[in-house]
């Protein structure tokens, strides 16, 4: 697909969501000089909503669909390397927050809502904010969204309660966020993340060379889907478990649901959910490089190819001391990168999968709901009123 013609791509109505992935390198880049840019106006607001009271600021990371799993990947990783003394970090999907408060908020925990969006149109994006702010006492909103034009970007503007941070060349124009979820997670991991700048730096330019070698190896990504399948599953751990849940999202997404999809995390798997395995499934684990979870990640792949029962267990994963023997997209000769940065190659890797198996089933990438039942930013929800 990268080396497609731009008129092959409009035949196959895939230009947009094929250039989309191919530029994330180059955002991921964009998206580290953004962060230096606006690092003294984030410290000074973060320094405000930590005194709002004593003890940890509750930091809910929130969105719907992708962007809610963007706050499901950032968090596992920053409960170890953020500041867990000042902060307590939870991803609440704004489906939730909106339709349950008093389930998921508590009123006199000092908050930071965190919100993520492509667009910041959606009426969950704009609900969660307000029915956060009636909720909780005493309550701050930090928006990382796409769009200068959107609502939540436009509305939140003056607001001395609230800073937003703009990656606008990551809003997305085609169905499938791709470049906007991973960005969204950068900049989280940036702001959060207690590691020197220099070793941030280091980790973001390391990230993006590996999302060029995605974009360099496509034809063994290709080999991959050079089968007779009808199903995909995605497995991780940690971090990855979220990164699991919008690997197959894109699945699903981009091919209207023609693929059956599953995702779990590497141990949980076993309990039950393995059942959607049989000889036309690809089972896909991303192997974390933490020693200690890469065991449980690698036990589970060798268990599921050992059973025979998959068309075919594969492994995506860097270089390191232990690794799956078996069928592999292996990143070699880069230094070991921490959860939250590798998740950003790892998660090319799956957006072309989905890409290129799109156009596998006869779909079109860019426009993949024949029907217009579901869009781009959601359509169809009713708010109700919420009374604190």
């Amino acid at each position: 697909m990268f080396e497609k013609s731009l008129e092959e791509l409009k035949a196959l109505g895939a230009d947009i969501t094929t250039a989309e992935i191919k530029q994330q390198p180059e955002l991921w880049l964009d998206t580290l000089n953004i962060y230096k840019e606006n690092l003294e106006a984030i410290e000074a607001f973060l320094a405000d909503a930590r005194a709002m009271g004593d003890g940890r600021l509750s930091v809910v990371f929130t969105g719907a669909g992708t962007s809610d799993y963007v706050g499901d990947t950032v968090a596992p990783y920053l409960r170890h390397a953020g500041d867990t003394a000042l902060y307590d970090f939870k991803p609440i999907a704004t489906t939730d927050i909106v339709s349950a408060p008093r389930d998921f908020l508590c009123p006199e925990d000092p908050t930071l809502v965190v919100s993520f969006a492509r667009s910041g149109n959606s009426p969950e994006s704009l609900a969660a904010v307000q029915v956060a702010g009636q909720f909780v006492k005493n309550v701050k909103f930090l928006n990382i969204t796409c769009a200068p034009e959107g609502k939540l970007a436009v509305e939140s503007a003056g607001n001395p309660d609230a800073l937003t941070l703009l990656i606008p060349r990551a809003n997305d124009k085609g169905f499938a966020m791709t470049g906007s979820y991973s960005c969204m997670e950068l900049l989280t991991a940036l702001i959060f993340d207690t590691a020197s700048l220099e070793q941030k730096t280091a980790w973001v330019e390391c990230a993006a060379k590996m999302g060029e070698d995605v974009v360099a190896r496509e034809e063994q990504i290709a080999a991959y889907l050079d089968n007779d399948f009808n199903r995909v599953t995605y497995l991780g751990s940690g971090s990855f478990g979220g990164l699991a849940q919008e690997t197959q999202l894109k699945i699903l997404e981009l091919a209207h649901g023609l693929v059956a999809t599953s995702f779990d995390t590497s141990m949980g798997y076993r309990h039950g959910p393995k059942s959607f395995v049989d000889d036309k499934t690809l089972v896909f684990v991303f192997v974390n490089n933490d020693a200690y979870t890469r065991q449980y990640d690698l036990d589970i792949l060798n268990e599921i190819d050992g059973d025979g029962i998959c068309k075919k267990a594969i492994a995506v994963q860097q270089a390191g001391d232990t690794a799956f023997a078996g069928e592999s997209f292996t990143f070699e000769g880069f230094d070991a990168l921490p959860e939250a940065y590798l998740a950003l190659p790892f998660v090319m890797v799956g957006q072309v999968v989905s890409l290129l198996n799109s156009v596998r089933v006869g779909n079109t990438p860019d426009t993949p709901s024949p029907t217009g039942t579901v869009n781009r930013v959601v359509k169809g929800v009713t708010i109700h009123p919420f009374e604190a």
